[in-house]
């Protein structure tokens, strides 16, 4: 009998059991050259096996084919994490994909079962499948199955059409090299080989512009070796480029006076479901099972290890998750149920799907859940204790020094610095600014808003924070005022503060180190001068924390059930304070409510003892009455991932998109950029933005954290900065941050007064070799890679050598062999296959160990170290040897 919120979807399980057999024999061979180091490494299914594609194919693939994607992470310390994705072409056959699924399968069990499993369809690939080819995809015509020819003569024998479309996620597919294929609102790369020129949209705009050149630059550097040349036409300029518009028509023909009309770059997105829903999958008499076991927001106890779930995300996303002491069988079925899910639902087949295992779930999965804990994690500032409604954080003490150092660690501290720098404080008068009197600096009322401009020597350059305290009892009037006066000093210093939204009772670590232990918030009231606030007796104040940079005082409820036997509390009554110390105080916390207690008030103090209260004490809070005083259990601070998404409407419609992996290149200066780091929300404001943006951003920030699955505290920090102003809370969460990326060099227009028209207009197209019958030809170089997708011979260890570094015997007997570029001499330079995770033994003749950065080309240098070699330059020494270590090069 069929439990609630069951349903039967009869013949959706995955039956491949024949194509299981004919390579499960194979699987060790299979998978003998996996290597377990960081990096990516592919593979194309070619005859229903695993076929690797060397590193200049990699972000090519083949309309006709499946691929399988291996991505392993190098995570902080000594762990890694592995992603494998397969990949399938929407001309690959069902058998292909069948093949690969199994494979993705076999290969996940080889490495432990601990990789997240990720299903890729052409055109609708997930963030993290991007955010390994950064200079975007290339769609090829043909594959293995199409029985295209790949022919294997000369690299520069090559002329191909591209379609570029995608600001954020670029992909390119091959078009029919014709004006036809042609639009006025994207961007085309004309490949010849020796020549590659790239004609802009009149619509196209800056960003659209700059990843077509980054792409172009990459397939000049990784497939021809660098020895092509890349020329840039503007389509509502082409007369500024004659000599290269005569390249174009002389292969396109005559250029027709109209072309088409642009066309959009994204479908908006079906909102399948409105919220989060958890089933239990089984299969029961040849049938897929599907139980609902619950909504948003989730708990990880509704998990259990014996089982496997599907957590559906609102439609747009399937994870399954195969907990540890499940069967073999449930867990080697995941992926295909996974599809089933999707076909019983209806949703379309592009529908992103994931796999895990239980311990290495993937941080979406985990933003799903209210909660999360790891076994045995410990990490954060500092211990967390809950029981029931008493909670606290043991503060550790960090050194201050590390902070400018180190900007990581003032990320997750959240500290831009030690607090010392200037403060001036206003309150919202009359919706007007006021200034506080700095000897009460530290007194917060509910009943107002605050402005707190702070200011720090950075670099020996001003930073600023303006910090923009809402009380919770403040008129909206006020909180409006607020904002609008926040505005106002904004502009006064030209836009350079970064802007924090604090709430009441919210209020972030620096805000708190800003007061050196004496900020005390009252619940009500008004803190302006003439104002009167009611006489209600007995006032208690909460006090936690154990150094001058963590402390805070709140008034509660001057009742005895307020008490908690983790903290301090004052007491003020007309006669004198009491400081009232719970058992499970430290002796930290006593001496940093000592010095609240001298703030607060004038009057005598008296100590009292957890279970010593005098009678006076219980009279001032209206009699006893039971308070939490369990003893307290140990809880490590939860763990969240970091997330970046793009707030833009530059398709007309405002959406935000999720960047993966991401890095400092990914922050759009046209866009606004959301960071949630969990604790706080960064909105990063491009100097290109538009107000709309910036305006929406704000908006679906609050509303981001109010429709959270977690269920999020819709009060969570709001940090506004601005491009160029970044402070170290925000760029800690960033590898390699680059203070000088924006200063020049790497605007599109900088790039492209870099390519020269001048040596372009010597070009001389041949196209002798070319089958216009049989369309585009991608030739490589060496006999060696083709194209991922046909039987291959092993690739040239080398694209050009530099200076004596002629390979080993073993190896190579001759150098490779490049035909002369009629562009002069390029830098030489090695693959990086022979340097990346090779010892020194294994290295060609010449290389200096320690320095095998110098023999990378500067694309190969930035893919694989994050960064430009100029700023590589410019880090300390025990920075270049982590990156250098990361990369395989140490």
């Amino acid at each position: 009998m069929e439990g609630r919120g069951q349903r039967r979807h009869p013949g959706l399980h995955c039956a491949r059991h024949s194509t299981s057999r004919m390579m499960s024999d194979d699987t060790q061979d299979a998978f003998r050259n996996v290597k377990r180091n960081p990096g990516t490494q592919i593979w194309t299914i070619n005859n229903m096996q695993m076929v690797p594609v060397p590193a200049q194919g990699f972000g090519n693939f083949f309309e006709g084919d499946c691929y399988i994607v291996l991505h392993i992470s190098q995570n902080k310390g000594s762990a890694q994490s592995a992603d494998i994705h397969y990949w399938i072409g929407k001309a690959s056959t069902p058998d292909e994909q069948g093949a690969a699924a199994i494979y993705v399968t076999q290969l996940d069990e080889y490495l432990g079962g601990s990789p997240v499993q990720h299903r890729e369809v052409q055109g609708c690939e997930s963030p993290r499948f991007r955010s390994y080819f950064k200079n975007g995809l290339i769609y090829k015509k043909g594959g293995v199955a199409s029985g295209f020819d790949h022919v294997d003569t000369n690299v520069y024998n090559v002329l191909r059409l591209l379609h570029v479309k995608g600001r954020k996620d670029v992909t390119a597919m091959e078009v029919e090299v014709s004006w036809s294929s042609f639009n006025n609102g994207d961007i085309f790369l004309l490949d010849m080989g020796k020549t590659i020129v790239q004609w802009n949209g009149p619509k196209s705009n800056r960003r659209e512009k700059l990843k077509a050149v980054l792409l172009a630059q990459d397939i000049r550097d990784r497939e021809r070796g660098g020895r092509a040349q890349i020329g840039v036409v503007e389509g509502a300029e082409e007369r500024d480029s004659p000599d290269l518009m005569k390249v174009m028509t002389a292969v396109l023909g005559p250029r027709p006076a109209q072309l088409k009309d642009a066309t959009p770059d994204d479908v908006p997105e079906q909102v399948l479901s409105n919220s989060v829903r958890l089933y239990h999958v089984f299969e029961n008499s040849g049938n897929l099972v599907v139980q609902e076991v619950a909504t948003q927001p989730l708990t990880q106890d509704l998990l259990r290890s014996s089982d496997c779930y599907i957590a559906d995300n609102k439609g747009s996303s399937v994870m399954v998750w195969k907990g540890k002491q499940a069967s073999k069988e449930e867990r080697r079925e995941a992926l295909n149920r996974a599809v089933g899910y999707i076909k019983a639902k209806n949703y379309p087949p592009s529908t992103s799907v994931e796999v895990m295992t239980e311990g290495g779930e993937s941080a979406m999965f985990k933003h799903l859940f209210k909660s999360w804990r790891e076994k045995g994690q410990t990490q954060g500032m500092g211990n967390t204790y809950n029981v029931g409604k008493i909670a606290k954080v043991d503060q550790v003490k960090f050194d201050v020094m590390e902070l400018h150092a180190r900007p990581e660690v003032a990320a997750q501290q959240r500290m831009v610095d030690d607090a010392s720098g200037d403060v001036k404080v206003w309150r919202i008068e009359n919706l007007e600014l006021a200034e506080v009197n700095p000897s009460t600096y530290g007194r917060f009322y509910g009943g107002d808003c605050y402005l707190v401009l702070y200011t720090y020597q950075r670099s020996n350059q001003q930073q600023y924070i303006l910090y923009m305290w809402q009380g919770l009892h403040a008129t909206k009037d006020e909180i409006t005022a607020c904002a609008y006066q926040a505005v106002n000093i904004d502009n006064k210093y030209n836009g350079a503060p970064v802007q924090v939204r604090v709430v009441m009772g919210k209020e972030p670590r620096h805000f708190l180190a800003i007061f050196k232990g004496k900020l005390i918030i009252f619940e009500g009231g008004k803190g302006r001068p003439g104002v009167v606030n009611p006489d209600t007796g007995a006032k208690l104040f909460q006090v936690r924390g154990t150094t001058e940079f963590n402390t805070k005082a709140t008034e509660v409820l001057a009742r005895g059930s307020s008490l908690n036997t983790n903290d301090v509390f004052l007491l003020k009554t007309n006669q004198l304070c009491y400081l009232w110390y719970g058992k499970g105080c430290s002796g930290d916390e006593r001496v940093m409510a000592r010095t609240v207690a001298d703030v607060l008030s004038r009057q005598d103090k008296q100590v009292v003892m957890e279970g010593q209260e005098p009678a006076e004490f219980w009279v001032a809070l209206g009699g006893k009455a039971p308070y939490a005083s369990d003893k307290r259990l140990h809880r490590e601070e939860l763990p969240h991932s970091p997330r970046l998404f793009e707030c833009s409407n530059q398709t007309g419609q405002f959406k935000m998109t999720e960047v993966d992996d991401f890095a400092q290149s990914d922050l759009d200066e046209e866009d606004v950029m959301l960071l949630d780091t969990w604790e706080e929300l960064f909105l990063w404001v491009g100097n290109f933005a538009n107000q709309y943006e910036t305006k929406e951003a704000w908006n679906s920030a609050q509303e981001y954290l109010r429709t959270h699955p977690a269920g999020r505290d819709p009060d969570t920090p709001i940090v506004s900065v601005k491009q160029g102003q970044e402070p170290p809370t925000f760029t800690g969460w960033f590898n390699a941050w680059d203070p000088h990326k924006w200063s020049g060099g790497n605007s599109y227009e900088e790039m492209k007064n870099k390519l020269s028209d001048a040596a372009l207009s010597q070009v001389t197209v041949d196209l002798s070799n070319t089958n216009f019958n049989k369309g585009p030809v991608v030739v490589m170089d060496g006999g060696g890679y083709r194209a991922p997708g046909g039987p291959m011979s092993s690739p040239p260890v080398y694209r050009v050598h530099k200076g004596d570094l002629s390979p080993r015997p073993s190896t190579l007997t001759s150098p490779a062999t490049y035909p002369s570029s009629p562009f002069g001499d390029t830098e030489k330079y090695l693959a990086p296959e022979v340097l990346v995770n090779k010892s020194p033994s294994e290295l060609p003749h010449g290389v200096d160990p320690v320095q095998r950065e110098d023999y990378l080309s500067d694309l190969d240098f930035e893919n694989l170290l994050g960064t430009s070699r100029s700023d590589f330059q410019r880090l300390p020494k025990w920075r270049q040897n982590d990156l250098k270590k990361k990369a395989g090069l140490f």
